[in-house]
């Protein structure tokens, strides 16, 4: 099974001999964080749900991957595995070690004390080096961590990631999941980058419920460059559904919305997989490209949110204020209309 990672850093020296452990057991790592269902509302390091996990109770949970870390050292553990999986809303993240001198003997001076200190870094980026080109990884990551000061921190991109090895996979896609935020949602990222292409690029998704039989269906991306894509559709076997144009617009970003009944999100909770294309599913168009979504974890996902929506027409919904992107670093917001999903 493979092994979750959620850690702000800590020992340099530590880090590279777990590296080399799980080198040894070709183990598969991920990073990820563990929240407790029966936490519900409350934070997962709060009081409360701190109490919980130590009552000794057998609880229920689930790995979470979005707001997950894996800081400072590391990502030097997880080149050790034989196998890394980042999923594409973890963060990994670098700086330069902090090195901690102890003088025997009297009291060093000024001069001892940059001389020991460089000489420690020397020692430190040699341990790394080593450690990295052990593993066939890029020793570029080591360059990056050392341009970064201690007191600060640098997220590394997705292209960074596959640049250093730390996961080469050309599409990562996340399985759909369920969080409680300031209300329930399920959603999942994508990150793709065709052959030739230099850059990822991210597209989300992310279903809310105003009640147990109206939802709404967001689909987030960078806006095509050039002249506008023809209005975006999915379509999942018999399903299919054309999202309200025009999308939201935010800078580079737009968000499409549609919305869905419960029959509809039933019957697309168990297509194995659908697909997204910028062209209506009812009006031909020749040679155009479709983006395949997978429905992993969406059933679950569903049932969880349907249970946490209010019964049906329970709340009006207002037809001029759009749904906000819940915790999505972009200030997206679904399209406003209220037109019927078709």
């Amino acid at each position: 099974m493979p092994i979750y990672f959620n850690s702000p850093g800590g020992n340099l020296q530590q880090a590279l001999a777990i590296g080399d452990m799980l080198r040894e057991r070709k183990a598969t790592v991920r990073v990820g964080r563990t929240t407790l269902r029966e936490c519900g509302f409350e934070p997962q390091e709060g009081e409360a749900c701190s109490k919980l996990k130590l009552s000794g109770r057998e609880l229920h949970g689930e790995v979470w991957t979005r707001g997950a870390t894996c800081n400072s050292a590391c990502p030097y553990l997880l080149l050790g595995a034989s196998t890394r999986d980042i999923a594409a809303d973890a963060t990994l993240a670098v700086h330069s070690p902090r090195v901690i001198l102890n003088f025997t003997g009297g009291v060093p001076t000024r001069e001892m004390r940059a001389q020991a200190m460089q000489q420690a870094m020397a020692r430190a980026d040699k341990m790394v080096l080593d450690y990295i080109t052990k593993l066939g990884a890029d020793p570029g990551l080591l360059t990056v961590a050392r341009s970064v000061p201690f007191e600060s921190m640098r997220i590394l991109t997705r292209e960074e990631i596959a640049r250093f090895a730390l996961d080469r996979r050309q599409r990562v896609e996340s399985p759909w999941m369920f969080e409680t935020a300031s209300r329930g949602i399920a959603y999942k990222t994508i990150l793709a980058r065709r052959d030739g292409e230099s850059t990822f690029q991210t597209t989300r998704l992310q279903m809310v419920c105003f009640d147990q039989d109206r939802f709404e269906l967001d689909v987030e991306r960078i806006a095509p460059a050039g002249s506008p894509p023809g209005p975006l559709a999915m379509a999942s076997g018999d399903m299919r559904l054309n999202f309200l144009s025009p999308p939201r617009r935010s800078g580079d970003r737009e968000t499409w919305g549609v919305f869905l009944n419960a029959s509809q999100v039933k019957t697309l909770s168990l297509m194995p997989s659908a697909e997204l294309s910028d062209s209506l599913l009812n009006v031909a168009r020749r040679n155009v490209s479709t983006f395949p979504v997978s429905s992993e974890g969406l059933q679950s996902a569903l049932k969880m949110l349907t249970d946490s929506c209010p019964p049906s027409k329970a709340i009006a919904r207002p037809t001029s204020t759009p749904v906000p992107w819940t915790q999505i670093p972009s200030p997206q917001a679904s399209a406003a209309q209220s037109a019927p999903a078709r």
